[in-house]
């Protein structure tokens, strides 16, 4: 699963939290230009991308990420799910994302773990119970 978003410590929350509900590792980083770079090197089944990151939005990530993907992984059609972490502020800027099939929904800031633990089911598998 890739994280982007420039707080730290929402990043480790949310990792945490994935990690911990959640069988997956989480790759996360603070900048758009990372997120890109990982997206191309590394498989994932899930994408949560802040809205606004320092260096381009992240529906703009998510637009280059989807072109690139399916170049970057042969045997891949698309790039995996998206989830947006977003604002009040930026729900003009989602809406033609939401019409995307990869979209998956939106976490209002601050991260909260109720709703994001929802959409990832499906997505990403559930810890085993001990």
């Amino acid at each position: 699963m890739l994280l982007a978003e420039e707080s730290l410590p929402y990043r480790r929350v949310i990792r945490e939290a994935l990690t911990s509900f959640r069988h997956c590792e989480v790759d996360d980083c603070p900048t758009a230009e990372r997120a890109f770079e990982l997206a191309l090197a590394r498989p994932y089944q899930l994408l949560i991308l802040a809205a606004t990151l320092p260096d381009m939005s992240g529906v703009m990530l998510d637009r280059l990420i989807a072109r690139a993907y399916p170049l970057a992984h042969p045997g891949s059609h698309t790039a995996p799910p998206v989830i947006f972490l977003t604002q009040n502020r930026h729900s003009a800027e989602l809406a033609a994302s939401q019409r995307n099939a990869r979209f998956r929904g939106t976490v209002p800031y601050p991260p909260r773990l109720d709703l994001l633990l929802p959409l990832t089911t499906g997505l990403l598998a559930e810890m085993a119970s001990a």
